[in-house]
């Protein structure tokens, strides 16, 4: 692969540990909190792709809190504790290694940025609550054309600003099927395993596994 032009960062779950706000309130919630945040996380992904084929579209913010009320119903959390979570939700803690990979890939001088679900607002406040502010030249939201990943139209915004191909881009995601959204679409997709799941069979193999960012480093 020639040097590329643009590593493109999936933000929840690559760069913010979206248990993390769950984690944070685990002396109220119990010892069920993980199970909760994996539930409010897996109900939120399927109402992205729900909405998306249903032509429903409602921003990720809303559909976080809607997960949200379910997942706190089916695990039968106190509803007081609704405003707790979504706040926390917007202060999402960065995975160990991100800032310093992020530091150190920032003087390679290719174009850095985020390509998320997550609304301008939110990625803007978990960007700058984590002090990334300086790092990253553009944050692209699914907002500007009103569908999720991994529709096409989400992926070729990049593609779109740069001016480049598609094959020019590394993309990272935790999410196996947003790195094969990515790779089908023609990305070299790299996925962050920091779980050792296995990866799912969505007609692509990634370009690169890796299990923490930090790896990202030997690729590029």
């Amino acid at each position: 692969m020639n040097k590329p032009k643009a590593i493109i960062f999936d933000a929840y779950g690559t760069l913010f540990d979206v248990n993390s706000a769950a984690e944070k309130s685990k002396n109220k919630i119990g010892d069920k909190w993980e199970a909760f945040a994996n539930y409010w996380r897996t109900t939120q992904l399927e109402y992205t792709w729900l909405r998306s084929l249903m032509h429903r579209h409602k921003d990720f913010w809303q559909i976080t809190e809607d997960s949200l009320d379910k997942s706190m119903k089916v695990f039968n959390i106190n509803k007081d504790m609704k405003a707790e979570l979504l706040n926390l939700y917007k202060k999402l803690s960065l995975f160990s290694e991100v800032k310093e990979t992020l530091e150190n890939l920032k003087n390679k001088k290719m174009k850095l940025s985020i390509l998320s679900n997550g609304t301008p607002e939110l990625l803007n406040t978990l960007v700058v609550s984590n002090k990334l502010d300086k790092i990253f030249d553009d944050i692209f939201s699914i907002e500007e054309v009103g569908i999720y990943k991994p529709n096409s139209k989400v992926y070729d915004l990049p593609v779109n600003k740069y001016k480049i191909k598609p094959n020019e881009i590394i993309f990272l995601s935790a999410n196996t099927w947003d790195v094969s959204g990515g790779g089908n679409y023609g990305y070299n997709s790299v996925w962050v395993n920091r779980n050792h799941t296995v990866f799912d069979n969505l007609d692509y193999k990634p370009f690169k596994e890796i299990k923490s960012l930090q790896q990202l480093l030997d690729i590029v």
